[in-house]
């Protein structure tokens, strides 16, 4: 990733978090996505603590070959179910400076269709 890039990002991550915060009732649920793997965890940033977290580092989604946007659906699904055994019915998406595309989105649909509300 170039620098203009990770520059580009980081400003816009710092953008969002300026308006969304995690609560104990609405957790911020925030993803990363590196170029192999993705990432979400819900945070309450009232504590500072992690509720919950998901990979696709996990063995039951390793183990499938498919593909990254197919993973990342599959995670957003393990993270809406943690959330649920957790308590928690509904959260604020973070994209952390990536856009709205892709695996970010699919990561996002597979949230919902798992029943967690954003």
């Amino acid at each position: 990733m170039s620098v203009f890039k990770q520059k580009r990002r980081i400003k816009i991550k710092k953008r969002i978090r300026a308006v969304l915060s995690g609560t104990p009732e609405c957790p911020r649920l925030t993803v990363f996505r590196s170029n192999k793997e993705i990432y979400a965890s819900l945070i309450d940033d009232v504590k500072g603590n992690t509720l919950c977290a998901a990979s696709s580092l996990e063995k039951n989604i390793l183990s499938k070959k498919i593909t990254k946007v197919e993973k990342a659906n599959l995670v957003g699904a393990l993270i809406a179910e943690r959330a649920g055994s957790v308590g928690i019915k509904k959260c604020c998406f973070d994209r952390n400076g990536y856009l709205y595309h892709g695996r970010v989105k699919s990561l996002a649909d597979g949230v919902r269709t798992a029943g967690l509300k954003f």
